[in-house]
């Protein structure tokens, strides 16, 4: 039996189309999961504060927070069923409340309230979980991607840039770009925190109330930074979720260029690299196929990320700056997509990286010959010679073509190739030698010497690996604070329960 009228003077039940497209989404077992204890805690939080300014009494408080309890029992699902004819979940919610104590007990609950308020506020609770979700999952994948460099400092290769060979670095400071690239990621996702934990409720429909409520104690009891002060930008706003999808956006970003190296470079063709049985798959027609299955699917869920953002904001933009269903009900549909998806990229990665396999000697093989010291080369003719660089520059160019044109490698330049070439362009009697030449050659020699900040050299990539970790160290013990603030607001409620029901008896 529905208890009350929610559809105030309207007079028809809501139409089939109404229910399956727009009341049963919003009651889905998902939705459920994600909300039902959500509202609960804002039902005490604001019960607790009605009977605190004295709008309700204590013993209609009580009756009401025993209600509270039961649900609160009932774990992440109600155990009554949400039906569509009560529209949505509040409804049905209050409706199990006011079967349980009668509607002049349970209707007190909605005082100085209204679903405009409650459902901005629910939102935002239902966000903070699923954020502090994924900040714990983002800092686990960049520790394993830092344990992955710390034991490959060793690993020689040739850089790339244009997808050309450039210089030799090592895969541990590949590994520390992207760990610095994340590291700026993170923050603008940790910042969103601030602009996502302000308090809506006591906002009511968008003008207030004439209820002398108090919304710092609301706001505290549910583990927020403070209310939001206006109470039109309490309902209307929901730019804090422009602001998550766009620091994921780029996050997501900063995923597809790693896993594009990783995909390169496990080519056959470059073989630098190897994912673990446990993240490929085979072809069904061509048995030498180990596709690096997790690297394309992290790519690809990057772009629905991205593409959560961009919809996001053509669902927000025009929209009157006050309580609607685009902005207020529509927008935050992206955000769980976009969640689901991050959540994915993030233990995809971390999973990938766990089973790395790197071809270290191929590595230092293929950077041996495939002219990526050409610019310590021309580093060493000008300390041999006391040549400008350009001069220098000039003259390893001829030497690369005349390499290339006699098919020869990288590593079998000598001084019988370098000498008339200088001599040739510039007049330059040489005073390079061939020890000179290979150590100038030497992909290993090259990588370890570059010890200036930000360089290749083993015990420079560890320094920014140290810095790098204390920052995660960092970033982990603020998602601990964060967690323990909304813990702690829940043990304060449940006291002021306790101390309430003491106080009825």
């Amino acid at each position: 039996m529905i208890q009350g009228n929610n559809r105030g003077k309207i007079k028809q039940p809501p139409a089939a189309e109404v229910i399956k497209y727009v009341i049963e989404p919003s009651i889905s077992a998902e939705e459920a999961e994600r909300s039902f204890q959500n509202y609960v805690q804002c039902n005490k939080a604001h019960v607790l504060m009605l009977e605190k300014q004295g709008i309700i009494k204590t013993d209609v408080a009580a009756k009401i927070l025993e209600v509270a309890e039961e649900m609160t029992a009932m774990g992440d699902t109600p155990s009554f069923p949400l039906r569509p004819e009560l529209e949505e979940m509040y409804f049905n919610m209050e409706n199990y409340l006011i079967s349980k104590v009668g509607i002049e007990v349970g209707g007190q609950q909605h005082t100085a309230r209204s679903r405009n308020d409650l459902y901005a506020t629910v939102c935002r609770m239902d966000v903070r979980k699923l954020y502090l979700e994924i900040c714990r999952l983002y800092n686990e994948m960049r520790k394993t991607i830092e344990t992955v460099a710390r034991n490959n400092t060793d690993a020689v290769m040739a850089g790339y840039t244009h997808l050309q060979p450039s210089e030799p670095i090592t895969f541990a400071q590949y590994c520390s770009a992207i760990l610095n690239g994340m590291s700026r990621d993170y923050t603008r996702i940790e910042n969103a925190w601030n602009q996502l934990n302000l308090c809506p409720l006591g906002g009511g429909s968008m003008g207030s109330t004439t209820w002398s409520i108090d919304r710092n104690f609301t706001s505290d009891l549910l583990g927020f930074n403070a209310p939001l002060g206006n109470s039109i930008d309490a309902v209307g706003s929901r730019d804090y979720i422009l602001e998550i999808l766009s620091a994921f956006g780029i996050a997501a970003n900063t995923f597809t260029r790693l896993c594009q190296d990783l995909y390169v470079w496990a080519t056959p063709d470059y073989g630098y690299v190897e994912v673990a049985d446990e993240v490929a798959v085979c072809s069904s027609i061509m048995p030498q196929k180990k596709n690096p299955w997790t690297l394309e699917h992290v790519k690809g869920k990057s772009s629905n990320v991205e593409g959560c953002c961009v919809a996001a904001w053509m669902v927000m933009k025009n929209t009157p700056y006050t309580h609607n269903n685009e902005s207020s009900g529509e927008g935050p549909t992206l955000l769980w997509t976009a969640f689901n998806e991050m959540k994915a990229c993030i233990e995809l990665l971390n999973v990938t990286f766990r089973g790395i396999k790197l071809n270290k000697k191929l590595m230092v093989q293929t950077a041996t010959n495939n002219f990526c010291t050409m610019a310590e080369l021309a580093n060493t003719l000008v300390r041999a010679d006391g040549i400008s660089f350009r001069t220098a520059h000039d003259i390893v160019a001829h030497v690369v073509n005349h390499m290339l044109e006699h098919n020869k490698k990288a590593s079998e330049i000598d001084v019988a190739v370098i000498a008339p070439i200088a001599k040739n362009l510039f007049g330059i009697d040489t005073k390079v030698t061939n020890e000179q030449i290979q150590l100038g050659l030497d992909p290993v020699k090259n990588a370890y010497s570059k010890n200036s900040l930000g360089g290749s050299a083993p015990e420079e990539v560890v320094r920014q690996l140290d810095e790098l970790h204390l920052g995660i160290q960092e970033n982990e013990k603020i998602v601990e604070q964060r967690y323990g603030q909304l813990n702690d607001a829940k043990e304060r409620t449940e006291a002021k329960i306790q101390e309430l029901f003491a106080r009825s008896k």
